[in-house]
């Protein structure tokens, strides 16, 4: 890559009405779904096969949802049979309605083993009280005593509550496997950070790939550490998938991606990427010259305010980065007597 890469463009501006879609590419219908959050949307695709549909990704499991895909059904996709859904990563607004459709169509789901096993996991989950390990979580990450109170005597929000059960049966999907969907063969790449073993598809007959949430064009996804594994490093995960699909970035590839708008101009777009999250790690271990919990560095990581309703994606995100930079030992940690973590740069 070198300074001549071309910026990025948006060549389908016009956002696909509710319950309508964009053809984006012979066969390939770029169809949009709501969500209840800042984030108020999902891109999914239609991809015509010979005996009906292959969709990519499906959003929330909600009754809005399926009025909608109900619609879709009879509209744009012409009353034809969705005879596989193939889901990216097992995230609620991508996996949320694989169960239904495998259930109330008899269409195959198709996705990588970590992403069928967490979703299904999640799905199982049940519980009315936030749990002791997620209470610890949030006070490991200094979480506003305000917020935490109000955390403590609210019910959970569950991934249950969004994704539908999900059948016994799947169909796995692996790093280096070629598929074909729509009538074009297209090579299976995996990411990480974002999401773990989350999958991306290379078109080998046309510049085509469909990206879900590894790839967007002006926001990078939310890279967090959890409750289930707290000591984790997305953040290496993330810049090493971002460094290895770099190389396969052409610049006419059309991106499809999980969110925003369709663009080309990936070579560019994976240097920014990689590049954005270098730099918002120099800024942080420069910030921890004074010692801060994870949620006083929301400032200086994200360079805008935090609000409440994006607070648990920053904390999650703050501590990516934290952990990232105490795995480099470029910083240290120490425990106050709340239990909340305290970073200094060493």
């Amino acid at each position: 890559m070198d300074g001549t890469m071309t910026p990025i463009r948006y060549p389908f501006e016009d956002i696909p009405p509710e319950g309508e879609a964009v053809e984006i590419a012979e066969g390939i219908l770029w169809i949009r779904l709501p969500l209840p959050m800042k984030l108020d949307h999902v891109n999914v695709y239609a991809l015509r096969d010979d005996d009906g549909w292959t969709i990519v990704d499906t959003g929330f499991a909600s009754k809005r949802s399926r009025a909608i895909w109900s619609t879709i059904m009879k509209g744009p996709l012409d009353d034809l049979p969705i005879k596989r859904v193939i889901v990216t990563h097992h995230h609620p607004d991508h996996i949320g309605l694989a169960g239904w459709f495998q259930s109330e169509f008899g269409a195959e789901l198709w996705t990588s083993r970590t992403s069928w096993l967490f979703a299904r996991m999640l799905t199982l989950d049940k519980h009315e009280v936030q749990k002791q390990e997620t209470l610890a979580h949030y006070r490991a990450g200094g979480m506003s005593p305000e917020l935490y109170q109000k955390r403590l005597s609210e019910r959970p929000f569950l991934f249950s509550d969004i994704v539908a059960p999900m059948p016994l049966g799947f169909r796995r999907i692996q790093e280096g496997e070629v598929i074909t969907i729509g009538g074009r063969l297209w090579d299976i790449r995996m990411g990480n950070g974002h999401a773990p073993e989350h999958a991306t598809f290379w078109c080998r007959d046309e510049p085509l790939v469909l990206a879900g949430d590894q790839i967007l064009s002006s926001i990078s996804p939310n890279i967090g550490v959890y409750a289930t594994e707290p000591e984790a490093d997305p953040v290496a995960e993330w810049l090493e998938a971002c460094e290895r699909l770099s190389h396969f970035a052409d610049e006419e590839s059309l991106v499809l991606p999980g969110h925003k708008l369709p663009f080309t101009g990936l070579p560019a777009r994976m240097l920014a990427l990689i590049e954005n999250h270098h730099s918002a790690l120099k800024r942080l271990a420069e910030h921890l010259k004074k010692p801060r919990t994870a949620a006083e560095c929301f400032t200086i990581l994200f360079k805008r305010p935090i609000g409440e309703a994006e607070y648990g994606l920053a904390l999650v995100e703050s501590m990516a980065h934290l952990n990232h930079l105490f795995r480099l030992g470029l910083v240290t940690r120490t425990r106050r007597d709340d239990d909340a973590w305290i970073w200094q740069k060493a």
